[in-house]
């Protein structure tokens, strides 16, 4: 039975004839399979404590688009893509955009023939209709812990809307890649780990692959330049012994893990 369809979250942008687009990368090779041109689109609603992106919170801080620039600015690739790799939206959360990020998909299928990818922690998902997944290939689900009131804390948001979103995902029968951001002191708990790998696994085939994403401090200086106190300023990266710990609980549910 399909859940029942909610209204988009204030603070979302429901139009379709434009969008607010962050970036373009063009030669992406971690946001899905093969060789990807990724669309960050603009706003979210998280505020997660390891951001590497706190520019793209906000919605309006990018550039206004039509669907038909985003068609132009990836035709060029798209006879490259098609054999490579293909197309990834990313954000912020693309799900602030539904509506609009959902014609983009349309027409990078049907008039491009590409691979789609969505990257996403799922959170917004119940005001969408399942029809909306249509055109979604694959879905890089970032599930950031397994605990709720951790959850909360590291993104001001709760955790049960992305779970509900993978289960969703389950009953669609649509591949995940599940990501998980390793951070010491936050996301490297043995039985916090071990939690969401019963939860992944217990998804099924449809979660085709697991990435641990060792903490960096990449984002650093973007916090600096918003004029902003990093909460993770001088926090260690994970050691290779830790990352492979984190690996190691999910390889043992049976899932493949990066």
């Amino acid at each position: 039975m399909r859940p029942p369809k909610t209204h988009a979250p204030a603070g979302t942008h429901s139009s379709t004839d434009f969008g607010y687009l962050h970036s373009v990368e063009s030669g992406a090779a971690v946001d899905g399979p093969g060789m990807r041109f990724v669309f960050f689109m603009a706003g979210c609603l998280f505020r997660c404590v390891y951001c590497h992106n706190p520019d793209t919170w906000k919605l309006h801080n990018g550039r206004k688009i039509t669907v038909d620039d985003a068609v132009a600015e990836i035709k060029p690739y798209a006879g490259f893509l098609r054999m490579a790799g293909g197309v990834t939206i990313s954000g912020g959360e693309p799900l602030m955009q539904a509506p609009f990020v959902g014609e983009m998909f349309k027409r990078f299928k049907s008039e491009l023939g590409l691979h789609t990818a969505l990257d996403t922690q799922g959170y917004l998902h119940a005001s969408m209709d399942d029809e909306w997944f249509d055109n979604v290939d694959l879905v890089l689900l970032d599930i950031k812990h397994s605990d709720p009131e951790v959850y909360q804390r590291l993104t001001a948001q709760p955790l049960q809307p992305t779970l509900d979103f993978a289960h969703r995902l389950q009953r669609l029968q649509k591949p995940i890649w599940l990501r998980y951001v390793l951070v010491p002191g936050w996301t490297d708990g043995h039985d916090d780990i071990a939690r969401l790998a019963d939860f992944v696994a217990d998804l099924g085939p449809i979660v085709e692959r697991v990435e641990v994403l060792p903490f960096h401090q990449m984002g650093t200086q973007k916090w600096a330049q918003l004029g902003m106190d990093y909460p993770l300023a001088g926090a260690p990266t994970p050691t290779p012994e830790s990352t492979a710990e984190a690996r190691s609980i999910f390889a043992e549910r049976g899932l493949t893990v990066f």
